[in-house]
């Protein structure tokens, strides 16, 4: 009978994870990473059919080591995750590794020497191999991100199964009890058990997702706690040994069950969990806090880039919840003296705040200024606040919302850029001075990355109206000239108005005029398009000669030179360039006429504007001229040398200045020449 419970157990188990090797196998040959998974479970299913056929059998125990070794493998690569293993972690993957190398070592041993000293040695080993597997099991489920703990709490509660059932298994046949022979019988059940754990934690497989945490400290409580075990098995079987009485068997099934509903509540209960490790930090340790792996998660979690990294509002609030294990959170800001503004609440248990609730909220957004405090609603709600708290005002909905936890005030110099709302982890703790200190620093430091956000926001809005302004200040300056011309023809219209000649040349000088306004307004766009649009090889002849005819009124502009010669250039910008330049040639100079120069040297054309005027001097020059609002006329906006520099320098040429007091000035423009135009090209342009 004892046989036929351990066959078909056995046989049970090896059929569960023979199935869930068959399920994953499609899974495995598209994803490498899946491979070590379907290895597991093929390796299992091998151990539990050898168990049923051939127990007791040297292989079962290769066999059993092999299965051992490969969950291992798999529970390392998932704590790799990306991330940077910590040397406390590898040393506990390679101490339980090397058991189970040890115990391999053992086995063979074993085969050419029999010895009742290996037998008990390797039952040792296979005692510290499952001890050690326990200790991996609460890493992993410790270091994994929060959003799917819930996702691979079965797989971990599985493993923590098979091998809590091995400590109890091999400690009994350590101890001699009589209870070691039904728990081998049963062994291949408990494993089956697990089988359905695993169907239920690969249904994700995204969600295998592992984060180092404050590992070291809990595995060091872990292995405590196993070696306590140790201790305590090894005390009460040396004192009940000489009483006569078999103590061994009840003990045995008490411990089993205690540790076995421990595991169960423990591994998926959130509430659990947070209870035990606030009592441990409470108890065993100096400080709650791991204050350098915070700090780290916390900078990291602020600063983390990439197309893929989640907003900054998004990730302050997980900062701070992950500090404190709290589900999730709300961020609100004041949105730019328009009242409070929710920057995130894509965590938020609930529904978030109501804009009616916003507005109740801003006179606590002053009083949270002024004080700075970090903030428990429980204190509130249940009456043991302080009465400086109290005097705060907190909103209404904040304490009707049993969800909201805790409230930390973003302050940057002094000045509140906004204040994070933590939901209620499901474990709820009081507050202490540890938690408020860490929580009011990480402040500060969540504030300054947020003012920088907000800054640069603030910064690109103002670029885009100082583009706008410097666009309309070019704008400005071109309709000044446009309305000089345009009352120049209005003069002469009263003279000449009934010449045929004058009129054609006033239907043109308008239709220009109006073509040139439309420019300026396609300009003021905000996505139009740069001012130079398309350089390309232009005779300079027509480009001067527009340029210079729309300033000429009583007084003489020559054009000199062999204005033939071809140049790379916008012939919109340069024209307005030059008419610029001329134009504050005219204007320094009273009777004097003004002269345009073209000659080519070398691979560039030179194009002179020349005038006898006033001059400047050289401080005007270097440190003025070319500033945009500096000019030395009565009324001038000071754009037109800058913007001719800006056009001339965008086509890729040069804007120099020679200029004495009393003297005159001579500006040169620089261009790249080009290859002399075909008949066609000539003819087009």
């Amino acid at each position: 009978m004892d046989g036929l419970i351990s066959f078909w157990s056995h046989a049970l188990a090896a059929a569960c994870f023979a199935a869930l090797m068959i399920w994953r196998l499609g899974e495995a040959a598209r994803n490498p990473a899946q491979r070590l998974l379907a290895g597991s479970f093929a390796l299992t299913a091998c151990w539990a059919w050898l168990a049923a056929v051939v127990p007791g059998e040297p292989v079962l125990a290769f066999a059993e080591s092999a299965r051992n070794l490969l969950w291992i493998s798999l529970l390392y690569s998932l704590s790799a995750a990306g991330e940077e293993r910590e040397r406390g972690l590898k040393l506990v993957y390679a101490a339980v590794a090397g058991v189970i190398g040890l115990q391999l070592i053992g086995e063979t041993l074993q085969l050419f020497s029999p010895s009742g000293a290996i037998a008990q040695t390797g039952l040792i080993l296979r005692i510290t191999t499952a001890a050690g597997a326990l200790v991996v099991v609460h890493n992993v489920y410790g270091q994994a991100a929060p959003s799917s703990r819930s996702h691979i709490r079965f797989a971990m509660l599985g493993l923590a199964l098979i091998w809590v059932y091995d400590l109890n298994l091999y400690t009994s046949r350590y101890l001699g009890s009589p209870t070691a022979a039904r728990l081998a019988e049963w062994r291949g059940l408990a494993v089956a058990f697990a089988a359905p754990l695993f169907a239920l934690a690969t249904r994700k497989d995204g969600a295998w997702r592992v984060r180092l945490s404050r590992a070291a400290t809990f595995q060091s409580l872990s292995l405590l706690a196993i070696c306590a075990y140790f201790a305590l098995m090894a005390i009460l079987a040396t004192a009940l040994r000489g009483s006569g009485i078999d103590w061994s068997s009840s003990l045995m099934i008490g411990i089993l069950a205690l540790m076995t509903v421990g595991a169960m509540v423990l591994i998926p209960s959130a509430r659990a969990r947070g209870w035990v490790k606030v009592k441990l930090s409470k108890h065993l340790f100096e400080h709650r806090y791991d204050y350098r792996t915070e700090w780290l998660r916390f900078t990291e979690t602020l600063g983390r880039a990439g197309p893929d990294a989640p907003p900054l509002s998004e990730r302050v609030v997980t900062a701070f919840a992950d500090i404190i294990d709290a589900p999730g959170g709300l961020l609100l800001i004041n949105d730019g003296g328009r009242g409070l503004a929710v920057a995130d609440s894509s965590s938020w248990p609930g529904n978030g705040p109501t804009p009616e609730a916003l507005e109740e909220t801003t006179d606590f957004w002053a009083q949270l200024e002024a004080g700075g405090r970090v903030l428990e609603f429980e204190g509130f709600r249940q009456g043991w606040a302080s009465a400086r708290d109290r005097e705060l005002g907190v909103p209404k909905w904040l304490l009707e919302d049993n969800t909201a936890w805790a409230a930390i005030p973003l302050l940057h110099h002094q000045r509140l850029i906004g204040f994070v709302v933590l939901a209620a982890p499901e474990y709820r703790r009081q507050l202490d001075w540890e938690d408020f200190d860490l929580l009011r620093t990480a402040g500060n430091q969540a504030a300054s990355s947020l003012a920088e956000a907000l800054g640069q926001e603030a910064l690109s809005h103002a670029q885009r109206f100082e583009e706008f302004n410097r666009r309309f200040a070019f704008i400005l300056h071109d309709i000044k000239n446009l309305v000089s011309q345009l009352s120049l023809l209005a003069r002469n219209a009263e003279r000449d108005a009934d010449n045929p000649d004058f009129r054609a040349d006033m239907v043109a000088t308008l239709q220009s005029s109006v073509g040139k306004m439309n420019e300026m307004l396609n300009r003021l766009a905000p996505h139009s398009q740069s001012r130079v649009q398309r350089i390309e090889p232009q005779p300079l002849r027509p480009i001067l000669s527009a340029a210079i005819a729309t300033k000429r009124r009583d007084r003489e502009v020559n054009l000199i030179g062999d204005a033939s010669v071809v140049a790379m250039v916008d012939a919109t910008a340069l024209e307005q360039a030059v008419a610029h330049l001329v134009q504050n040639a005219l204007d320094a100079s009273s009777e004097e006429p003004v002269t345009v120069r073209v000659a080519e040297q070398e691979a560039n054309v030179i194009v002179a504007i020349i005038d006898k005027g006033v001059g400047m001097d050289g401080d005007f020059v270097r440190n003025q001229l070319f500033q945009p609002f500096a000019s030395t006329k009565s009324g001038g906006f000071g754009i037109g040398a800058f913007e001719a520099r800006s056009l001339i320098m965008a086509m890729g040429g040069r804007l120099n200045v020679d200029s004495r007091p009393g003297r005159g000035t001579t500006f040169t423009i620089t261009l790249p020449a080009a290859e002399p135009l075909s008949e066609p090209e000539r003819k087009r342009a």
